[in-house]
Order: C-alpha cells, then structure tokens, then sequence
C-alpha cells in the first residue's frame, strides 16, 4: 500500500521525456545530459499545480522538486535497478492491469452496461424446461438435444407427441451412442431415461385448464428442481440468469413460450408468466425458529409453538432485537440482533423475499412466516429504490466483466483489431499442420518434434507472421487432458485461443504506440518504482536501520525534542466522599497503593481507582486544573464522584530520550538523509537551466 501511494506522489513529476514537436519549443532544462523542452516542464507543473498561478515563487519551487526528481531516476537508473527481476516483474503486473482498459470494445461494454441496468428496472417471472448438452458436444448430440426439445416444445404448445417424433429422436440418440459421444448422452441408461420421458410426457393427458408446460417440466426437465417446483424459477432481475436466458426472459411477452435457447447449460424452453417493476433491496432483522421440510409432525408444531410465543412477547411490547439475541436460531444473524445483510429480487427463498417486501415501513414486522428452513418473524429496517446508474456503474462494470455477456465485448475487440492491423489468415497452413496432431494431444503428451518440418506462417498481422512453430511452442505451454472432446474439436478450439491471444498481445505490445495517454502512464509507473526502491535503500529503511547513525544524529539534535513542564503526580478517584475521606487518612500512613486498592476494591471495583505517572500539558484535564506544587489538593467532584491529586514533584523541561521520541526523530533522520542524498546527486551529476526560457513561463 505505502509503494501504490508513493506511485502516485512522484507521478506528478512524471510524463516521459516528451520530445519538443516544434523549434518554438526549446530546450529549458538539461539534468544528467537529458534535455527537458519548455512545455514538458509546463505540462507536468499545470498538471500538479491546477490552482497555482505561474507565479516565479510558485515555478522555482517546482523546478527544484522537478530536478531532484530527474537526478533520482538518473541514480536510479545508473545503478541497474531497471534490470533488477522484482523490478520488472512488478512493472509487468502494473502493466497487464493498466493494459485492460485498452483491450475491450469501450463502445459495446458501455451499451451492455447500459442494457443492465435498465433490464434492472424490471423484474421477470419464467419457467424453463432445461435439456443438458455439454458446451463441447458434438453436432450430433446438440442436434439430438434440439430434436428433443422441439417435440417437448409441441407439447407445450397444444400438440400431443407423436410416436414417429420419439422413434426419430431415438435414431438420432442410437448414433450419438454409436459414435462414443459424449456431450449429450453419456451412456445407455442417460439415453434411455431421455427416451423414456417423452414416452411419458406423450401417455400425460391434462386436465381441463391444467398447464401444459408445467406438466412437460415436472416429467422431462433434467432441472432437478422441476419436479417440485414445474420449472418456475420465480422472480429475478439482470445478472441473476446466464446472457442467453437472460435476453429471452427479457424478450418475451408475458405468457410466450420461446424456441430452445442454447446456453453453457444445455437448451432451455422458457416461459415468462409475469413481470413487475424491480422492487429494489430490503435490510431485514428475522428470529428463526428452524422447522426445516421433512421434520417430525411433532418438531414442526413444537416449533409453531415457539414461533407463537415469540409472537406474542413482541406483540406485548418486548424489544425485536432482544427477542432475536435470545431466541433466534440463526446464530450467526442472532449476534446481530437478527439483521441480515441488504437483498433484492432473486435472493432469498420466495416466501421469505414476498413477506420482507410486503412490510409497508421500517420499524414493521411480519407475522410468523413460513419457509423451507422454519418459520420467521422478520422485521424491516430499511429500503431502497434501484440507485441511479451513475453510482452503478463501477457495480455493473465489474458484474458485466465476470458475466459471459463481456465475450461480446472481447469479440467484437477483437474483429476490430483483426481488421486494423490487415489480419490474414493462412488456411492451407493450419490444416497441414493437423496432420501432425494424434491423440497424445488430447492426452497432453503431444511433442513439438513432431512439426519440426513446419515453419509456414498461419496468420499475419500488419508485417508479423505467426508462424506453425509459434502454434506449436502454444500446444506445449496449452495442451491439457481432455479425452472426452473429439481430436478436431479440441484443435481448433486451442488454434482459435492462439489466434486470439496473439491478436490481444500483438496490440498490447503496441499501446505505447498508439496511446500517448498510456505511454506517460507507463512511464510515471516505471519511474515511480524505481524511485521507491531507491528511496527505500536510501532513506527510509536506512533510517530505521542506521541505528549507530540514528543515535548520533538524535545526540546532535537532541535539544530539539524537548519536554515541557512536567509533573509527577498521582490522580484518586473516589466512589463517593465517604471513601475519600478514609483514603485520605490512609495516605497519612504512608499506606501503599496496591493496599489501599485491596482494602477499598475487596466489594467493589469501583470504589478507588488510582492512577500515577508523569504528566504533561493537555493529558488528563484534572491535572491541567490543579496548581502544579508538591502536596495533596483539595477534594474536587465530579460526575458523582470525588477526585484529587497527590502532586509529588514538578519536572523542569529536559530533552526526550531517543526512545520517547523515536517516530520524530526517525522522521527527521531520514530527512536529513534525503538532503544529504540530494546534495550528493547534484555534485555528481550536471544540470542547467536556460533562464530566458524558464522566465518565458512566468505571467
């Protein structure tokens, strides 16, 4: 944390050595043979220094920082640290998060953040039916998938299932299985309850005004919540639900029922039954009593019971918070008085999240409340319309970003960059070099011997050819297990992630190019670590290291860290004037503290309390109202109790030891270090300043 501050203190001095774009632009300064131009120096001064007027006073002070600056990154430099691995690692890692950014379509990022927030305003109702197909199935198994869902899809629609439709798909599955595939149905028994479900769903007559897609959720849906539930998903909002589902939740009118929707899940039939305006978050308190699904007739009323009773006592006046510390079993919100973190649609179980939101005011609660996990009395705290999307905006970056919806900005980057840079892809090559592929790819034993004849370019980007032994050093550092993806498949998958990260580190090798912006960026980075390192080494852990320097700088500037007037003195705070008075005759006896607090404290702590020590100025306000001299003061109330002060010597003013003072001192030695370090560098290395040029900035 301290170098990421540091960072940002000496960027000011820095935005790369810009080069004068015009003679009327001349050289102002000259520091260790490296020429700083009159607007470098005046862009960097206005950039730290908004407020300022170009006042000589205001310029000269920043052209002795500007210097200092400048020698230090020369000393740095001279003294290798650029080269050092930790150096260029940290650098690398700065640069890579820097670097992002640059590396999407700002355009389309902004239109799918935009079409967040407001799908956000609306809260969507739908069911699914779902059909799992692995994202890397085969055609043939996707098309099986399909061919399913369209015979469930007539279903739903008012079509009875044909046997001819069951006999085709069953073909259809019986070559996915002739074939070893994987992706779809993975093995004899998977395919046959398949099968088997739409001979079900074909015998299913429903009833008069019974729902058709309920039915055909509850006796094919691989959802394993559909068959309690008939598919329904309940309310959610944007980013609850994977892109594509999302999109035709959206998309839908209420009571359409959509064709299959291909998602990293499988294939989806979804039906949107209502929709709402988003409801916004809710902070809650609740006390549980845990009654979960399947409990004993005899658990579940003792748990109404109890509920009951804690019903009533709140009816009856007591506090909510009491109620849930002492009764609640959720342990861990019951710490809490029984307050649970801020929720919106979606997250909480739908009759807990339909009770929190029905509360009118906060202050009000729920009557018991019945759930999955119990039963709950919840109370509401606080609610909150949707913000506006200037405060969403970093919230919604961030979401979109670990969303699949962001590969539509990655993808679209992408094609752009491809065009920009005249990409050119050589087909012939790629398929030459499959030849060279066998199955120890897929066991992640391939060698890169085997393309050792192969040397063609398979793509090109402006004038760089990526050549087959570049995709080949890719398989080698990429290959991994994955027996259950066809050879082809599993090819031209890793040849697209070639391509695509070549495509990425092609234009993020060029950002200095192409970005000024980035390149000063870069620079007050690179600079910016060099001169915490240095500094470091320097000054501030040599300071605290040094200690045979410390100890001599503290012995040649002692005198100022001075104490002042101090007295040392003993404060007795009495429960009441009684107790004073009998401490004050056991003070007469010379009687110890320790006694006196044993005595006095045996029933109750709070009789005597004493506290001694050495005191200055603005430490306890009793001793800042007393007269500092010697002796016993007089008895002084306060807050119920009585207080006064036992005074045993005034302390004349005397330099603080090196350990009462080390923070300071320390401080000031390493500032004494830098000055002595800057001094050092200005006699090592020459600088000069053209005045006429400098005097030019000032108005």
């Amino acid at each position: 944390m301290k170098k990421i501050l540091f960072l940002f203190i000496v960027a000011f001095t820095c935005c790369g050595n810009l080069v004068a774009q015009q003679s009327a632009d001349p050289v102002m300064l000259t520091v260790a043979g490296e020429n700083v131009s009159r607007s470098e120096f005046e862009k960097v001064f206005l950039k730290n220094n908004r407020d300022e007027k170009k006042d000589r006073k205001a310029l000269e002070e920043y052209l002795n920082l500007f210097i200092n600056y400048k020698l230090k990154v020369k000393e740095a430099l001279d003294s290798g640290l650029d080269t050092v691995k930790s150096f260029t690692d940290e650098l690398g890692g700065y640069r890579k998060q820097l670097a992002q950014p640059y590396l999407t379509d700002k355009e389309v990022t902004e239109k799918l953040l935009r079409e967040a927030y407001e799908r956000m305003k609306k809260d969507v109702r739908a069911s699914h039916i779902l059909a799992m197909v692995a994202q890397d199935a085969l055609p043939r198994d996707t098309a099986a998938a399909w061919l399913r869902m369209s015979i469930i899809r007539d279903f739903v629609n008012g079509k009875n299932v044909s046997n001819e439709k069951i006999t085709e798909y069953e073909a259809a599955v019986n070559k996915t299985l002739d074939h070893k595939a994987t992706g779809y149905a993975k093995d004899s028994t998977e395919a046959r309850k398949k099968i088997n479900s739409l001979h079900e769903l074909a015998k299913q007559k429903p009833l008069p005004g019974e729902d058709r897609f309920a039915l055909a959720a509850r006796v094919t849906s691989e959802d394993p919540s559909a068959k309690d539930n008939s598919g329904d998903l309940g309310f959610f909002t944007a980013l609850q639900m994977v892109y594509p589902f999302e999109t035709t939740a959206y998309t839908l009118k209420k009571g359409e029922i959509s064709t299959p929707v291909r998602t990293r899940f499988g294939y989806h039939i979804i039906k949107v039954t209502d929709s709402r305006s988003n409801q916004g978050e809710v902070k809650v308190a609740h006390i549980m009593v845990k009654s979960p699904t399947g409990a004993t007739p005899g658990d579940s009323i003792n748990a109404k019971t109890r509920i009951d009773s804690i019903y009533k006592q709140l009816k009856g006046g007591a506090k909510f918070e009491d109620l849930a510390n002492k009764y609640s079993d959720d342990q861990g919100s019951a710490k809490n008085n029984g307050v649970l973190p801020a929720f919106g649609t979606g997250r909480m179980v739908p009759e807990f999240e339909a009770a929190a939101f029905a509360i009118k005011n906060p202050g009000e609660y729920s009557q018991p409340v019945r759930t999955a996990y119990g039963w709950h009395i919840i109370k509401l705290l606080e609610r909150k319309t949707i913000p506006p999307f200037d405060s969403m905006q970093a919230e919604l970056k961030s979401r979109v970003s670990k969303d699949s919806r962001s590969d539509l900005s990655k993808t679209s980057f992408l094609v752009r960059i491809k065009t920009k840079y005249n990409f050119k892809e050589y087909s012939k090559a790629k398929e030459e070099f499959y030849k060279v592929i066998d199955s120890t790819l897929a066991q992640a034993t391939w060698l890169k011997e085997r393309a050792d004849n192969l040397n063609k370019p398979m793509f090109t980007l402006l004038d760089k050819n990526y050549t087959q032994q570049d995709f080949a050093d890719f398989l080698i550092s990429h290959q991994s297990k994955k027996t259950n993806i066809p050879l082809r498949t599993l090819y031209d998958n890793l040849y697209n992630d070639f391509v695509n990260q070549s495509v990425l580190a092609f234009e993020e090798g060029r950002l200095e190019i192409n970005y000024p912006e980035f390149k000063s960026l870069m620079q007050e980075y690179h600079d910016g670590i060099l001169l915490f390192d240095l500094t470091d080494k320097k000054v501030w852990s040599k300071a605290v290291k040094d200690t045979t320097g410390l100890k001599e700088f503290y012995q040649k500037n002692k005198n100022n860290y001075m104490w002042g007037e101090r007295i040392d003195a003993v404060i007795y705070t009495c429960a009441n004037a009684d107790v004073a008075k009998k401490v004050h005759k056991m003070l007469a006896k010379n009687i110890s503290a320790d006694s006196l607090l044993s005595t006095y404290n045996k029933d109750n702590k709070t009789n005597l309390q004493i506290k001694s020590g050495i005191f200055s100025k603005g430490d306890n306000e009793i001793i800042d109202s007393i007269a500092w001299m010697p002796g016993i003061t007089k008895d002084m109330p306060k807050n119920s109790q009585v207080v006064f002060v036992d005074v045993k010597k005034k302390i004349a003013p005397e330099p603080k030891t090196l350990d009462e003072a080390r923070g300071m001192i320390t401080a000031d030695y390493q500032a004494f270090l830098e000055k002595d370090w800057i001094e050092s560098l200005r006699k090592k290395y020459s600088y000069h300043l053209n005045q006429d040029v400098f005097s030019s900035l000032i108005h």
